[in-house]
C-alpha cells in the first residue's frame, strides 16, 4: 500500500466529492464475500426481557448502528442491532491498518483507513436495511490537519516517528512538567499530541483550518462537520479537564494556533447525517452520524455490564497495556504526577485514572526469538506448557528496561534469574510460566497503587483488549485476590454502540444500556482462591525493590 503523497485534495467535505484510488463492487454477495463484507442484518430470535421499558421505541422495532473501530493495528466495521432489549454485534468488515515507512519518517495510510471505511458502509449499504447511525473511535495520540476546503493535509504522522525522538526535553525547557500536568493531567509522554505539535511545520500548520484527532477526523470526513469529542480531546494533553476547555493556558505557552482546535462535545452528540455524496455512494439515506466516545478505552468501558456502588478497575490488555479506575472526578495532584496517571474523559463525564504498564511485548518477542530458531510455538501450546511448569520456580520484574527493547528475549530473562540467584527458566513452558506470573504480580502492584491514592477497595476487575491468554487472565486474578470479569473481545464496538443507542433514545438510561449488555453477552468471571500468590509477590517486591 503506498500512499500517493502528492494528492493533497484527497478527502473533500461538504461540497466537495471524495477522490478514490480504487473502487470494489460489493453489490453481490459473492463480491461482499470476497472483499469480507457479510450479510444479511441478523435478526435475533432471544426473547425479550420482561418488566422494564427497554427503549423509546415500540416494542419489536429494530434499531441498526454502525461502529468503526479504527484500531492502530486494525480496523473493523460492526453492525449492531437493538431488537426485543438485547444487542447483537456483527462483524462486516476487517481490515489491516499498516504504517508506511518512508525514508526516516513513519505515517498513517489514512486514505487507505478512509478507503476500507467506506467499503464497509457500501456493504452495509446493500442490505437495504435503515441505519439508524454511524460513529468512529480510534487510538489517541495522532491527529489529523484538514484545509480550509476539507483537504487532507499530508503525511499523517505516526506517534512513533523519529521526528519526536529528542523532543520532550525541548518542550519542558518551555513550560515547566509541573504545569503542563496541572493543566491537563496526563502523563508525560513524548507520542502525545502536545509534543509532536511542538515539532509540527509551520508551513503545515499555517494551511491548516482544523485539526481533529484521529476517530473525530473520520467523523468529520463523514459529515463535514468538525468536532472534537471529550475523550479524544482529553488525551492530546492540551485539555483541561477541570475547565472542560482546550488549555488555553498551553495554547498561548506553546504559540499554538488556537483556530486549529475545533469545538468540544460531549459523547452522544449529534453531528448530522452523511454528506451528500456518500448517501449517494453508500445508500445510507437516513443515517445519522453521532459522536461516541471517541477513544477506544473509553468506549469500551462505556459497554462494560457495570453493577451500580461497586468499586471497580481496568486492564486494557496489549501489546502495551493500560491500568485504571474509573472515578467521578479528575485525580491531579504530586501523587499522580509522579506515579505518572493520565486522567482521561469517560462517558458521561467520568474521569479514566489510567497509566501505562508493561504488556504482551515480552511474550510476543519469545515468540518471534523462538521461530526464528525454528521452533515456532503457536499460543495455546505455549499456554499448555505454561500451565504443566512448575510454579514460582522465577521472576523477572517486566519493567526492566532490558525487557523494553527487542531481541533474544529468552536470554535476557535466562540472564536475569541467574543475576539473581533464582532458577534459570530453561525450557519455553518455564520461561512462559516467569513472564505471566511476573506480569500479574505487576497487576497486583498497580492495583494495590490505585487503591492507596483514591482511598477505593477494588472490588472487580474488568479485562479488555486482548485476554485470549486465559493462563495469564487466571493469573492475574490469583495475584490481585480480585474477581476479574473478562469482558467480550467486542467491547469497544459494544460501547460504541450503547452509546449511539443512549444518544438517539433508543435506550432509556445508562443503568438499562448495562443491563442489556449483561443479558445480550457472556462473560467469564474468575474469582480466586487461597494461594501461595501471597508468599510469591514478597520475593517478587524484593526484586523490584533491589533494582529501584
Amino acid at each position: 500500500m503506498v500512499l500517493l503523497a502528492q494528492e493533497t485534495r484527497l478527502f473533500k467535505t461538504a461540497h466537495f466529492p471524495v477522490r478514490f484510488r480504487y473502487t470494489r463492487d460489493t453489490t453481490t454477495a459473492a463480491s461482499r464475500r470476497e472483499f469480507g463484507v457479510v450479510g444479511p442484518i441478523p435478526a435475533t430470535t432471544l426473547s425479550p426481557t420482561k418488566g422494564h421499558n427497554i427503549c423509546t421505541r415500540p416494542a419489536g422495532y429494530m434499531s441498526n448502528y454502525v461502529a468503526c473501530d479504527l484500531g492502530a493495528e486494525a480496523g473493523r466495521i460492526w453492525l449492531g442491532t437493538l431488537h426485543d432489549g438485547q444487542l447483537t454485534m456483527s462483524e462486516v468488515r476487517r481490515f489491516e491498518n499498516l504504517p508506511i515507512e518512508d525514508k526516516d519518517s513513519i505515517q498513517w495510510n489514512i486514505p487507505q483507513l478512509y478507503h476500507e471505511t467506506l467499503d464497509g458502509l457500501r456493504g452495509i449499504g446493500t442490505y437495504e436495511e435503515p441505519i439508524d447511525s454511524i460513529s468512529c473511535n480510534s487510538w489517541g495520540s495522532d491527529y489529523l490537519l484538514f484545509e480550509r476546503d476539507g483537504a487532507l493535509i499530508s503525511p499523517t504522522f505516526h506517534c512513533s516517528d523519529p521526528r519526536t525522538k529528542s523532543v520532550l526535553k525541548k518542550v519542558l525547557s518551555k513550560v515547566p512538567w509541573e504545569t503542563i500536568y496541572e493543566e491537563t493531567g496526563v502523563q508525560q509522554e513524548a507520542a502525545n499530541t502536545l509534543s509532536q505539535l511542538f515539532v509540527e511545520k509551520s508551513k503545515r500548520l499555517s494551511r491548516a483550518e482544523h485539526l481533529m484527532p484521529v476517530a473525530d477526523g473520520f467523523n468529520y470526513l463523514l459529515t463535514g462537520v468538525p468536532r472534537a469529542e471529550l475523550s479524544l480531546a482529553s488525551t492530546t494533553q492540551l485539555y483541561n479537564p477541570l475547565t472542560k476547555t482546550w488549555s488555553e493556558r498551553l495554547l498561548k505557552a506553546f504559540k499554538f494556533p488556537q483556530n486549529l482546535f475545533p469545538q468540544l462535545v460531549a459523547a452522544g452528540t449529534e453531528l448530522g447525517p452523511l454528506r451528500a455524496e456518500l448517501i449517494k455512494e453508500t445508500g445510507l439515506e437516513e443515517t445519522r452520524v453521532v459522536t461516541s466516545c471517541s477513544h477506544e478505552v473509553a468506549a469500551a468501558l462505556a459497554g462494560l455490564p457495570i453493577v451500580e456502588g461497586e468499586h471497580w478497575a481496568y486492564l486494557h490488555l496489549g501489546t502495551s497495556s493500560v491500568i485504571g479506575a474509573e472515578l467521578e472526578v479528575p485525580l491531579i495532584n504530586e501523587e499522580t504526577r509522579s506515579l505518572n496517571y493520565t486522567n482521561a474523559v469517560g462517558y458521561g463525564g467520568t474521569s479514566l485514572m489510567h497509566k501505562p504498564t508493561v504488556g504482551l511485548w515480552i511474550l510476543d518477542d519469545c515468540r518471534r526469538f523462538w521461530q526464528d530458531k525454528d521452533r515456532a510455538l503457536d499460543g495455546d501450546l505455549l499456554i499448555h506448557l505454561a500451565g504443566a511448569a512448575a510454579p514460582f520456580a522465577s521472576l523477572i520484574n517486566p519493567e526492566d528496561p532490558r525487557f523494553l527493547t527487542p531481541g533474544d528475549m529468552p536470554l535476557k530473562i535466562q540472564a536475569y534469574c541467574k543475576e539473581t540467584n533464582q532458577t534459570i527458566p530453561r525450557k519455553p513452558g518455564a520461561i512462559f510460566r516467569c513472564i505471566l506470573e511476573s506480569l500479574a504480580m505487576l497487576h497486583r502492584t498497580r492495583i494495590r497503587e490505585i487503591e492507596r491514592i483514591t482511598g477505593r477497595l477494588i472490588e472487580r476487575l474488568f479485562i479488555l483488549g486482548n485476554a485470549s491468554n486465559s493462563l495469564l487472565v487466571h493469573f492475574t486474578a490469583g495475584a490481585t485476590e480480585v474477581p476479574v470479569t473478562v469482558a467480550p473481545a467486542d467491547s469497544t464496538a459494544i460501547g460504541n454502540v450503547v452509546v449511539q443507542a443512549l444518544t438517539l433514545k433508543h435506550i432509556s438510561s445508562v443503568d438499562r444500556a448495562r443491563e442489556i449488555v449483561r443479558t445480550s453477552f457472556k462473560t467469564e468471571v474468575i474469582v480466586p482462591r487461597p494461594s501461595a500468590w501471597n508468599y510469591a509477590y514478597e520475593t517478587f517486591l524484593k526484586l523490584c525493590s533491589a533494582e529501584a
